[in-house]
């Protein structure tokens, strides 16, 4: 037996298994699951009753009720008649409801899944209440059930907040959209901070990261009203696995695309040509999700002359044929995304154009601590426009 920093430690006659040694390590008043007096350490409820929360802590609402400041309101049956006039333009979230609404009057597979979040006028429920589901804060089991309902023919299209869907069903998500190749769309607002003064609770800028590593899932994130309609009609079509990421009410109007179809680049403005090198040197940016693309087209006005490519669809296969058209016309970028600089966009080009230059405007790696509206928290975080002017200036000394 020898003696550390006063502690007693035995050296076992064999070598344990990590979780083993861990076991062994513990504590005996914490293997028994008995904390020490006068730790702070919250008692154990018994089971069916909660703690009472300590003096100025706020307990989150128990599974199954409603948060009173949330927007997750429970479904209410509508019978109202659908406007046949199409709205102008609607934030992502509603125009995902609108255009799967009106492909489900023509499709009766598609099914719409929500957790909690249809609120007392989604346009699906009251067109096809047969066909509208409501699961509650059960996100993990909305996937699971999507899975099930894919596998006997439907075409399922789920919706809750991105953190409750690329985290808290993560390992649904993984199974069903990786491992089984299941043709469900998961469409996925509040992406990035969008839930501004909710809270950390309520954000998410690691979903990209965690799709993008799960092979097979078409991931996108599209800018404004029409490009939204457009990814889920492809999803619709195509009944390949989909996570689409949208904001939370913010409007924009699409960029225009060069055909019928989105392509891999939507080229806003384009400067350069690697065949015949004029402009192939000069910075171009690239856009992706709706305050990507804002930020972008706002740096774009106040440096006009800039190159400005638009990304919608995200997952590596997508990815690498844009790469391959980026690097044709252009060697050095500046990626724009409402995502950690980790696990972005802006890495994954890194790693499929090596011989290019690629800078990150993205959020930190802080966590906000203040509220504020989206565009407060996201400058909280790095991500505004005099990052993104910053990040310009930045490539423009390097080749003065």
């Amino acid at each position: 037996m020898t003696t550390t920093d006063d502690r007693a430690v035995t050296t076992p006659d064999t070598t344990l298994s990590g979780r083993d040694a861990y076991r062994d390590e513990l504590p005996k008043d914490v293997a028994g699951g008995r904390p020490e007096a006068g730790t702070g350490t919250h008692p154990v409820a018994p089971a069916g009753e909660r703690p009472e929360a300590p003096a100025g802590e706020r307990r989150a609402p128990v599974a199954g009720t409603v948060p009173a400041t949330d927007e997750r309101r429970t479904a209410t049956t509508a019978t109202a008649p659908l406007p046949d006039e199409r709205p102008v333009t609607l934030s992502g979230r509603d125009a995902y409801r609108d255009e799967l609404t009106r492909l489900a009057a023509s499709d009766d597979t598609i099914v719409c899944l929500e957790a909690d979040l249809g609120g007392k006028g989604h346009p699906f429920q009251a067109a096809h209440p047969e066909r509208f589901l409501n699961l509650g804060i059960a996100e993990g089991a909305m996937v699971d059930m999507a899975a099930g309902l894919a596998a006997g023919g439907h075409k399922p299209f789920v919706s809750t907040f991105a953190p409750f869907a690329a985290l808290r069903a993560a390992e649904s998500l993984k199974l069903t959209l990786g491992y089984l190749a299941a043709g469900v769309t998961v469409v996925a607002p509040y992406a990035g901070v969008s839930g501004a003064w909710f809270g950390t609770t309520h954000h998410c800028l690691e979903d990209l990261a965690i799709l993008r590593s799960v092979p097979g899932v078409t991931i996108a994130a599209p800018y404004g009203d029409a490009e939204m309609r457009a990814v889920v009609r492809e999803a619709a079509r195509s009944g390949r696995p989909h996570y689409i990421r949208t904001g939370r009410n913010a409007t924009y109007e699409s960029l225009a695309p060069l055909g019928d179809e989105l392509p891999l680049v939507n080229w806003e403005f384009r400067a350069g040509d690697r065949e015949g090198r004029e402009g192939w040197d000069a910075v171009c940016l690239v856009s992706v999700g709706e305050e990507g693309t804002r930020l972008a087209l706002a740096a774009r006005r106040a440096a006009p002359g800039t190159a400005h490519a638009h990304l919608v669809y995200l997952d590596h296969e997508h990815l690498t044929g844009a790469a391959a058209e980026l690097a044709r016309h252009h060697s050095r970028f500046v990626v724009v995304e409402e995502h950690r600089g980790q696990g972005g966009v802006a890495e994954a080009l890194a790693l499929l154009l090596p011989a290019c230059e690629v800078r990150s405007v993205s959020a930190d790696r802080s966590w906000p601590s203040q509220g504020g509206d989206h565009e407060e928290v996201m400058a909280a975080l790095g991500l505004d426009l005099p990052a993104v002017l910053d990040a310009l200036d930045a490539f423009a000394r390097t080749t003065s």
